[in-house]
């Protein structure tokens, strides 16, 4: 089935930010930070303002006289968490490299990037504080002089009693894992258009965000004004993967550049940008340990998570990293859990959203710790997790923090298995071993969290906003299907999934169903947006009800007309006839229609309101966990270090699959970015704070030669609280990837007792580590 939205993106009439012209609109630079911590003392902007063509320059502190509040922080799952209040450019410190401290309008980018470098900044440069190790160190410099110390925040979440499980324990094991920093890289860096009408004090803005309700929101929090006073339009996004769903200091910038000039201002970063102004995300130092009895039961787990935070919270906090410590125990029945998490600012850029969120970080701890566990137990890592793996009877299963809804995680690792065995991969391996070629099996189990709600649970958690969604489904007076959704499509197919629940509900061909999006205005309220893996489940859901519904009005009406009992109907591509009487009477959709808007006299049952309209909010009672097995075989290169890998295959459920063409394009783009942050991409960092790694040249992101032929295998464990039992999948790709993929690498050099505790693990790191490896004890 060809996705709907693929003719405008494959002929190049799909519309993006940048299409956006509008008349008389000026273009913005901004002015950032090359300190990563400095105190500014003054900035002259004078020259900039007498270049010609340029219309106005704004500075932090005017920026903080405009506004109402500083930018938002939505996540704040910690009470007492201590705050980075900061306002779109720097009012008194820059804290990281990249920071903006102020903005141009001219009639063109090339004027305002002139003008930018005729705006002298005096700085008074501090020493940075770039590590964790640095933040944490007895006496380091204060990046808010009103903190004691580095750290934002610490909580921990207990379950059951973890002292007793380690004071009784046979084996006890330990380790420290470290998760290279990264971004989401989008092919479409950030960009908006916004134009702030002086006669109406209305606020029009286009964007490329994953959460248009959620952006009007938070600009009509800023800039204190009335979100009916605020239309955001999503045109195409070209690309999300987290990075879009933050709130942005930019966004706000081009809004009060237009107020200040009367006219539209656009802003695009370009890509050196988007390595420093655009959310980070992953890098964590984990200490996690658990015990367990001799026959490789766990009884009990510990865990630190460190989260390596930039300057300034982004918009949402300490999320990621919180979500990190919650799923710690991941799919294993471990009745006692102590989770920690940590956040310490840094001067680094802000840690944001980037596709699977904290959950890769959290199945790195609990599938390192097992394979370790198996390894000191003398056991196969995988008949570890099968003894510990959450029964099907178990559920709904209470974890450290959440409810898991349904599964069946032992059938989906032993399905793993079989498939491995039936595509001879060890037997690759053995041959591959007497040709003096290395390769190894590596597994890895994950849960993914989905179909983010429920608003109240959510709000109580911290979230500031609702996490709810509402779809509008029409059916014209021509027959036409039209459904409304305020999900931003970014290439993922929700308008393809959205249009494919209202066709196979009401009946209709495909080709009759459009869907509209991307307008605040025209379009229901989306709580959270586009995100959590929620679009299908929540929009498809709430979309079903809303279908059904509408279905039952239409064959009411269909009923009248045919003189029949509406149970005894049926409607097929479109068309409504007597169930099993095929050439009998029928009415079609378009004369559905035609009755219920234009000639009702006759048509229209009494007592049934004229048009087909329905809407539905859906606002689910839990969350729904989808999982999956990923299996790796990878060949390492002993002389180089350089891991190829050469077969991948994942066995997942996400409940009812919508479109399993989409299903696995998206597990296979998610397993992708996986591999990019188990082997190649990291941003790095000098030990002055000077970010090494602004171009692709130095970010290395997996292409088309790197990575594998990928095999999905499925398997239908419904969400019951869900309509149509659908459960989200979008980032569950990239959550067990550098498990397996660093556990393949082991296997690889069976001689050898390595651990890999560092990602992404490239050559020079992998050739360090087996340099430095000791061989295995014969016994």
């Amino acid at each position: 089935m060809r996705r709907k939205e693929d003719p405008r993106l494959l002929t190049g009439r799909a519309q993006f930010v940048d299409d956006v012209v509008l008349p008389g609109m000026l273009e913005a630079a901004v002015l950032r930070s090359p300190h990563p911590h400095a105190r500014i003392l003054g900035i002259d902007v004078r020259a900039a303002l007498e270049l010609p063509g340029v219309f106005a320059v704004l500075t932090g502190e005017d920026v903080r006289a405009a506004c109402a509040t500083p930018q938002p922080v939505v996540w704040r799952m910690i009470p007492d968490q201590r705050m980075t209040d900061q306002y779109a450019l720097a009012v008194d410190k820059v804290r990281y490299v990249g920071q903006a401290v102020a903005v141009v309008a001219a009639v063109d980018r090339y004027v305002a990037e002139d003008a930018l470098g005729l705006i002298d900044v005096e700085y008074e440069v501090l020493e940075p504080v770039v590590t964790l190790d640095d933040a944490l160190a007895e006496g380091a410099p204060l990046l808010y002089e009103d903190w004691p110390d580095n750290v934002s925040c610490r909580q921990t979440i207990p379950k059951g009693d973890a002292a007793a499980a380690f004071a009784e324990a046979d084996v006890v094991v330990t380790e420290t894992l470290t998760y290279g920093r990264q971004m989401g890289t989008p092919l479409e860096t950030r960009g908006a258009v916004m134009s702030w009408d002086p006669f109406t004090d209305q606020l029009e803005g286009w964007m490329s965000t994953q959460s248009p309700n959620l952006t009007r929101d938070l600009l009509g929090e800023v800039l204190g004004l009335p979100v009916d006073h605020i239309r955001v339009r999503t045109p195409h996004v070209g690309g999300g993967f987290g990075n879009k769903f933050d709130f942005y200091g930019e966004e706000v910038l081009a809004a009060l550049l237009s107020k200040r000039t009367g006219r539209p201002v656009k802003v695009i970063e370009d890509r050196l940008e988007s390595f420093v102004a655009n959310a980070h995300s992953r890098e964590q130092r984990i200490e996690v340990s658990v015990a367990a009895k001799s026959d490789g039961t766990i009884i009990g787990m510990r865990g630190t998570v460190w989260a390596v935070l930039g300057g300034q919270l982004a918009t949402v906090g300490i999320g990621p990293c919180w979500l990190s410590m919650a799923l710690m125990a991941g799919p294993y029945d471990i009745p006692n859990v102590e989770a920690t998490v940590v956040g310490v600012v840094t001067n680094r850029s802000p840690y944001g959203s980037y596709r699977g969120w904290g959950q890769p970080k959290a199945n790195f701890a609990h599938e390192r710790i097992i394979d370790k566990l198996a390894h000191e137990l003398g056991m196969p890592a995988n008949e570890v997790r099968r003894r510990n793996l959450i029964a099907p009877d178990k559920f709904p299963y209470p974890s450290q923090v959440f409810f898991y809804d349904s599964g069946n995680y032992a059938e989906c690792l032993d399905m793993a298995e079989q498939a491995v065995a039936d595509r001879g991969w060890a037997k690759r391996r053995d041959a591959a071993a007497e040709e003096g070629r290395s390769l190894g099996i590596g597994y890895s189990f994950h849960i993914e969290i989905s179909a983010l709600g429920p608003s109240k649970i959510m709000n109580q958690a911290g979230l500031q906003h609702s996490s709810f969604d509402e779809e509008v489904v029409r059916i014209d007076s021509a027959g036409g299907v039209t459904v409304r959704t305020g999900l931003s499509a970014m290439g993922q197919g929700i308008e393809t999934a959205l249009a494919q629940v209202a066709a196979q509900t009401l009946g209709v061909p495909l080709d009759t169903v459009k869907v509209l999006h991307g307008d605040t205005e025209t379009n229901p309220f989306t709580g959270y947006g586009t995100g959590a893996s929620r679009g299908a489940a929540l929009g498809g859901g709430a979309l079903l009800r809303a279908s059904s519904r509408l279905r039952d009005k239409v064959l009411r009406i269909a009923a009248h007309m045919l003189e029949a009992d509406a149970e005894d109907l049926e409607i097929t591509d479109g068309v409504v006839a007597v169930k099993g009487a095929p050439g009998g009477p029928s009415v079609t959709m378009r004369q559905i229609g035609d009755a219920a808007y234009r000639r009702l006299d006759g048509k229209l049952p009494d007592g049934e309101d004229p048009t087909l309209e329905e809407r539905d909010v859906l606002d689910p009672d839990n969350v729904a966990f989808s999982y999956g097995t990923t299996a790796v075989l990878a060949e390492v290169d002993r002389e180089t270090g350089r891991v190829e890998l050469l077969d991948y295959l994942l066995v997942h459920d996400c409940g009812t699959v919508i479109n399993p063409m989409i299903v696995d394009g998206q597990i296979h783009g998610g397993a992708t970015q996986g591999i990019g942050g188990a082997l190649f991409e990291e941003i790095v960092y000098s030990p002055e704070g000077q970010p090494l790694t602004t171009t692709f040249m130095d970010y290395l992101i997996p292409t088309a030669s790197e990575i594998p032929t990928f095999e999905t295998l499925h398997m239908t464990t419904t969400a019951d609280h869900i309509p149509g039992g659908f459960k989200g999948m979008g980032e569950a790709g990239t959550i067990g990837a550098a498990s397996a993929i660093t556990a393949a690498v082991e296997d690889a050099l069976p001689e050898l007792d390595l651990r890999l505790t560092r990602l992404p693990v490239t050559p020079p790191r992998l050739l360090d580590a087996l340099t430095t490896a000791t061989p295995k004890d014969p016994s």
